[in-house]
């Protein structure tokens, strides 16, 4: 049997290298590599991506949308790592832990958009909550993210890691102050919230790693529940998942936002009492919330085991 052969549209970018590096070891898929001369040149890029069985867009926005015009192929399949396709009609959202109706999308979908990094940490943490009917559609939502400069791409890791950066730029920096950040639309959406969260990201110097906290007044919720319960149902939802993990109740320590650099998998940490409940995501925005996602789908997508391939935290 031929080995499905997968094509990476933007291999240079830190998306396209961190996908390709889950990748290359692989025996069980072909790497279809363009050279590098004519990695700008459409025709030769849309040769490549009609031979393939799987498309990763490493690619801005609008070249993501001119990408998949290129795709002409009706056995070709596109994982789309851009902002462009993720509230797009027709297109599955490649979050499969959220239920058994969005895993089933991403294993039949012929486009599957990944989600953003900030939205993952979001998404995972409301979305079953506002599917119980926990979370009332019309809640105002407020959320910080923290992240390693990585997820800026090659210009802000160029500026972190230059010998002539600013000295502030070793401290958190808050940004996204107009609150009209990209990941917002796909946040709304797939939660199915009446307005958008109010949502304040903040980058700080070390390369890799996110926490997204979201923080709930209990008493402004539907029914009488406690942070214990909001725990109770969350580990609920994600009992069984391999890249989801919610901790047990009650810790009450420090949470690093390095703390899953390097894993594919993400963790949730529930806290608080019987009035007010904090739920912090804890992942590498280079992992679970880009490359490492895009791996899992694809693997969905060709019915391999979901984790192969990816690098998964071993217990505590």
């Amino acid at each position: 049997m031929c080995k499905p052969k997968v094509y990476i549209d933007g291999k240079e970018g830190t998306t396209g290298l961190q996908i390709y590096d889950r990748l290359a070891g692989r025996d069980d898929i072909e790497l279809l590599l363009i050279d590098e001369e004519k990695r700008k040149d459409t025709e030769e890029r849309k040769k490549l991506i009609n031979r393939a069985d799987i498309v990763f867009l490493c690619l801005p926005d609008a070249a993501a949308v001119q990408a998949v015009k290129l795709a002409d192929s009706p056995d070709t399949r596109i994982i789309d790592a851009s902002t462009a396709h993720r509230t797009a009609p027709g297109w599955a959202y490649g979050l499969p832990e959220l239920s058994q109706g969005h895993r089933k999308l991403v294993e039949v979908s012929k486009r599957v958009a990944n989600p953003g990094c900030h939205a993952t940490g979001f998404i995972t943490a409301v979305y079953p909550l506002t599917a119980m009917g926990i979370i009332p559609a019309g809640y105002p939502l407020t959320a910080f993210s923290l992240t390693g400069y990585s997820g800026g791409g090659k210009k802000m890791i160029a500026e972190y890691e230059s010998p002539e950066k600013p000295e502030l730029y070793g401290t958190p920096r808050v940004y996204g102050l107009n609150l009209k950040h990209k990941h917002l639309p796909e946040m709304q959406k797939i939660c199915e919230l009446d307005s958008p969260p109010v949502f304040c990201p903040v980058v700080d110097d070390y390369y890799k790693g996110m926490a997204v906290t979201v923080m709930l007044q209990n008493g402004r919720l539907n029914g009488k529940v406690t942070a214990q319960e909001i725990h109770a149902a969350l580990s609920a939802h994600y009992a069984g998942q391999k890249l989801i993990k919610v901790h047990p109740f009650g810790y009450d320590g420090m949470i690093a936002a390095g703390t899953m650099a390097g894993f594919d998998s993400l963790e949730l940490i529930v806290n608080g009492h019987d009035d007010q409940t904090i739920i912090t995501a804890l992942f590498d925005n280079l992992g679970k919330g880009a490359s490492g996602a895009a791996v899992q789908n694809m693997n969905l997508m060709l019915g391999f085991e979901e984790t192969r391939g990816l690098n998964l935290k071993q217990p505590d």
